[in-house]
């Protein structure tokens, strides 16, 4: 048996059979493939290892750096789009949101007077807080009952801690959501754009911190006032002394919250005119005098009354000179084409930079244009008063600059293309257009004045759309005018007027009064469509409680 055994055990020093040989070859070659396979996989995967090892290093701080520039701009871009937070403090309804910033601080904006700004801390973060609109039921509420007053600043005090907070969660959504976007878009690997989106949670959470470190609660002592607020210290005082009278301050803030409510409500007591859809809104506005809050008014009332076209009627600038001449910039993106026509303020300079502006039009010499399907006619003032060395020629002058404007109109009546409204800035000029035009528009004399002219053409002129700035060198401040009219679009006849008055600086007026001709009072016979309104006793005396006699434009030097 143990000879059988042995003779199963195979020799290994024993000759085998050349089958014997081929089998053992060929499993020895199956064995050997995966780890030859492995071996090929193995060199194609590592050779770019190989390469990077040997010709350019990895790195690291280049990486570091790049990761680091995608976070910051991601979570800006996130703070920018997404950022904002409306919060309703008080009777209030306001805007919040971080903005990046190399300074900090806080920035309120308080459309349309102004900026102001406060150094409350430093950090690479501002809080920015657009006060959009004054709430009428939240107002009404107040004036309704007038005991809440004494709570209305712990109300603020927890309306803004409330806010606060809100907009410290959403500015962490939005830098996380825009660094990680942006994470993504450029390294195309999720845990990368997780990195970079926790990185700038972090990073948002240092500034914080700093700000914290910071803080300043006595910045609001020392305001940055911009805008028609520049002149507020010296109308209201200083912060210091609002702070230490608080009590004074929530009385004046009751009498604000007052006046705007009527604002509110001035359209229950209008007199009975509803301008359909189709009728042509023209805003005049005149003498801005160079008031930096008066774009902001002007944009905010084309807005509030879909305007169609804005009418300027002179004295925008103050000295005439090219240094002012950017003040003139914001003029196209106001929302209605502009028209202008050259006031005793307004150099030739200033003309000139106007000239070719987009959606602005210069008058002058009697030149004719078409605007949202009314035709205008203006000329310029032929006097420019700040050049001392010139002696004023006085209103023979601008009759004869209106006399210029007379020769158009008939022109233009003679071809069968009547013109429906007259400019010119000094109302001694634009009176020689009487009988030539249903309505004619001037300014100078900083008051409005409503007349019907012997030859039936109305003349309604503009009180100062920028007087509150320039009143800071009187003793009471001059209040901002503005007005609305509304013409028939068939007819190009006025239908009705809104007189826009806003009480000057440190003044807490705003009022809106409605007019109607009297011609299209309840019971009047309408004018005819052909011609302008007679001067009979169909058209009778100005309507409105502010009409009143004309005065001679020399009687009110500006």
């Amino acid at each position: 048996m143990a000879r059988a055994a042995r003779s199963r055990t195979p020799n290994p020093d024993a000759p085998q059979s050349h089958p014997h040989r081929l089998l053992h070859t060929g499993l020895d070659g199956v064995r050997a493939l995966p780890a030859a396979v492995r071996r090929g996989y193995r060199s194609r995967r590592t050779a770019p290892t190989a390469t990077l090892l040997d010709g350019a290093p990895h790195r690291p701080l280049a990486s570091t750096l790049g990761l680091m520039a995608v976070t910051v701009v991601g979570a800006c871009l996130g703070l920018l789009l997404i950022g904002s937070l409306r919060v309703p403090v008080g009777p209030m309804d306001t805007s919040m949101a971080l903005r990046p910033s190399l300074s900090g601080g806080t920035r309120i904006e308080v459309a349309p007077l102004g900026d102001l700004e406060l150094s409350s801390h430093h950090a690479p973060v501002r809080l920015d807080v657009d006060v959009d609109r004054l709430d009428p039921v939240r107002s009404q509420a107040l004036v309704d009952h007038p005991e809440r007053f004494a709570g209305l600043q712990a109300e603020v005090t927890h309306d803004v801690t409330r806010g606060a907070l809100g907009l410290a969660l959403h500015s962490c959504v939005a830098v996380a959501s825009g660094a990680t976007a942006l994470g993504l878009a450029v390294y195309r690997r999720p845990r990368r754009a997780l990195a970079a989106g926790g990185l700038a949670l972090t990073l948002l959470g240092a500034s914080a911190g700093t700000a914290y470190a910071t803080w300043n609660p006595e910045s609001v002592l020392e305001p940055k006032f911009s805008g028609l607020l520049t002149s507020a210290p010296s109308v209201v005082g200083n912060a210091r002394s609002i702070v230490s009278e608080f009590n004074v301050y929530q009385k004046e803030l009751a009498r604000l919250v007052t006046n705007v409510t009527k604002l509110y409500d001035a359209t229950s007591t209008l007199p009975v005119y509803q301008p359909d859809p189709t009728t042509i809104r023209v805003l005049h506005v005149s003498d801005i005098h160079l008031n930096p809050g008066a774009w902001r008014i002007i944009a905010s009332l084309v807005k509030q009354y879909r305007i169609n076209v804005i009418v300027d009627t002179g004295d925008t600038m103050d000295h005439g000179s090219a240094a002012e001449n950017h003040f003139l910039d914001p003029v196209s993106t106001l929302g209605a084409p502009y028209v202008w026509v050259r006031g005793n303020h307004d150099s030739r300079g200033t003309q000139k930079y106007l000239t070719g502006r987009r959606h602005v039009t210069v008058l002058d010499h009697g030149k004719v244009t078409q605007v949202a399907g009314v035709r205008i006619a203006g000329v310029g003032d032929p006097q420019f008063t700040p050049d001392r060395s010139v002696v004023a020629a006085g209103d023979p002058a601008e009759r004869t600059a209106g006399g210029h404007l007379a020769d158009a109109l008939r022109t233009q009546r003679l071809a069968g293309t009547p013109v429906d409204l007259a400019l010119a800035h000094n109302p001694a000029a634009v009176r020689e257009a009487d009988g030539l035009a249903p309505l004619a528009l001037a300014g100078h004399v900083h008051h409005r004045e409503n007349t019907l002219l012997p030859q039936g053409t109305r003349l309604m002129v503009e009180g100062s759309t920028g007087g509150g700035l320039r009143a800071v060198h009187n003793k009471k401040p001059e209040p901002v005018l503005a007005s609305v009219l509304y013409l028939d679009r068939r007819t190009k006849r006025l239908q009705a007027w809104d007189e826009i008055t806003l009480g000057g600086l440190g003044l807490s007026r705003a009022e809106v009064s409605r007019h109607l001709p009297h011609e299209n009072q309840p019971g009047a016979t309408p004018a005819p469509s052909g011609s302008p309104p007679s001067a009979g006793p169909s058209s009778g005396p100005p309507s409105g409680p502010s009409a009143r006699p004309a005065r001679s434009p020399s009687e009110h030097p500006r």
